[in-house]
């Protein structure tokens, strides 16, 4: 199975291309910094990686993302390997994505760019209302300070308006 998960921000505004020909299809380029968990004195805080969407998630990546937006993406790893103009092999990786998703609400990405919540009512994070590292509770039903709503546990998908 090649199933990746990243959480981060844009690192620079998206480079979107369009097909040639008759299909003309999106394409959509850019890169995550995803912060390492453990910190160690002397390596990198992040780790970067190139992103690339087609089609429709191509033209979202266009019209809604930007630098320093904190954003979920969900994808496969595929070798990016290629031979240089000195002859040499060049070995890298790309994600290859499959579904994105915005990682914080509006109000978060523009105060101080660290929201951390992961915006609630999405699969990734459990019941507990979106916080990674929270514990997890029974949240009530009612705006929350980021402006998301917690969905009570015991409401199926199919309930949900906008699924």
């Amino acid at each position: 199975m090649n199933k990746v998960i990243l959480i981060g921000r844009l690192t620079r505004d998206p480079e979107v291309r369009y097909g040639q020909g008759g299909s003309q299809t999106a394409v959509a380029r850019f890169s995550i910094a995803v912060d390492r968990r453990f910190k160690r004195e002397g390596e990198p805080d992040a780790d970067f990686f190139n992103c690339t969407a087609f089609g429709k998630q191509a033209e979202f990546v266009e019209r809604y993302l930007h630098k320093g937006i904190k954003m979920v993406v969900v994808g496969r790893i595929q070798n990016d390997n290629y031979t240089n103009r000195d002859g040499q092999q060049v070995y890298s990786v790309r994600v290859m994505v499959d579904e994105l998703e915005f990682a914080e609400s509006k109000n978060a990405s523009a105060g101080d760019g660290f929201g951390g919540n992961f915006g609630g009512g999405n699969n990734f994070a459990g019941n507990n209302g979106g916080n990674f590292g929270a514990p997890a509770s029974k949240p009530a039903p009612g705006p929350i300070g980021d402006g998301f709503m917690n969905i009570p546990d015991g409401v199926e998908d199919e309930d949900l308006p906008f699924n």
